[in-house]
């Protein structure tokens, strides 16, 4: 039985569809479609319905589907146990944040798809949260306070943000000293997330309250710059506006505790070695910072 065909059909039925599964493999819908039909061919059984929504699992094909996943799995840890070393080969498809992804990861995942030209690399920027099981993720690079999951998560580097406010902002609301006068304050948000502030070396959570709310780092430094509140940002987006004076930093006395970059990945026991690789890479380029400003979140 060909693994190509077992693993083509695992992505089908996972992607729910014959053109989100080329998507991710990378290949035309017409081969993905030979692939299914040569797979049930050998087995005698049709796995997959087709609709024209996508393609929904047969009682076989959710039977099989777990099987043929688990074959996959075993075929890639013995390829890696018996190959420790040299290129990597394959799909990596990895989930990116968007704000400052594209302009601080994207380069070291560039220089690992140099390092090993038989990768190949898909990567998705958003700011959006990606279930990587359901979706068809590798791994994915998420940035800030970890939420608790099912999910393994390995810290590859820290990162530092502030909390910012424009001058007209503070100029018409005063600025807030101390974590009680910070939830008072109008602020700029993602989502409906907590605020961390260092107080000596206890940190407390707050839970801000503010009209504005995007799911995009940038967005928010342009709703901060406009004088629409305190937004909690990393320090490579407001660096250059706090050095303009269109930024300034507020609650000095009570700075957010360091937060981290982290290599998540699905459950399992051993992990992928391209995923290794990978995080060694971003140890590698993202854990040495001298100065907390040098390190991006």
């Amino acid at each position: 039985m060909d693994i190509e065909e077992l693993q083509t059909f695992v992505e089908v039925a996972d992607a729910g569809g014959v053109s989100p599964a080329a998507l991710r493999l990378g290949v035309s819908k017409s081969i993905v479609s030979r692939r299914l039909f040569r797979l049930e061919a050998e087995l005698g059984v049709q796995l997959l319905a087709r609709t024209t929504r996508g393609a929904a699992l047969t009682e076989a094909g959710a039977t099989f589907r777990d099987y043929a996943a688990r074959v996959c799995a075993e075929i890639d840890v013995a390829r890696e146990t018996i190959l420790p070393t040299g290129d990597l080969h394959g799909r990596l498809r990895v989930a990116v944040p968007l704000s400052f992804g594209s302009t601080h990861f994207a380069p070291i995942l560039a220089e690992m798809a140099r390092r090993h030209p038989q990768l190949r690399i898909h990567t998705c920027y958003s700011d959006r949260f990606v279930d990587l099981i359901t979706e068809g993720y590798d791994c994915a690079i998420r940035v800030g306070y970890l939420q608790d999951s099912n999910l393994i998560a390995r810290r590859v580097g820290p990162i530092y943000g502030k909390f910012v406010a424009s001058p007209d902002y503070i100029k018409a609301h005063g600025s807030p000293e101390t974590p009680e006068e910070l939830v008072a304050h109008e602020a700029l948000m993602q989502g409906a997330e907590s605020w961390q502030l260092m107080d000596g070396d206890k940190i407390i959570t707050v839970r801000p309250q503010g009209r504005f709310k995007a799911d995009n780092g940038i967005a928010l430094v342009a709703a901060a710059t406009a004088g629409l509140g305190i937004a909690y940002l990393p320090d490579c987006l407001t660096h250059e506006h706090i050095a303009s004076g269109a930024l300034v930093p507020v609650m000095t006395r009570h700075p957010p505790p360091p937060a981290g970059a982290y290599v998540i990945r699905p459950p399992g026991q051993h992990p992928a070695r391209k995923i290794r690789v990978l995080t060694e890479l971003l140890i590698e380029y993202c854990e040495p910072a001298p100065h907390p400003t040098s390190v991006d979140r």
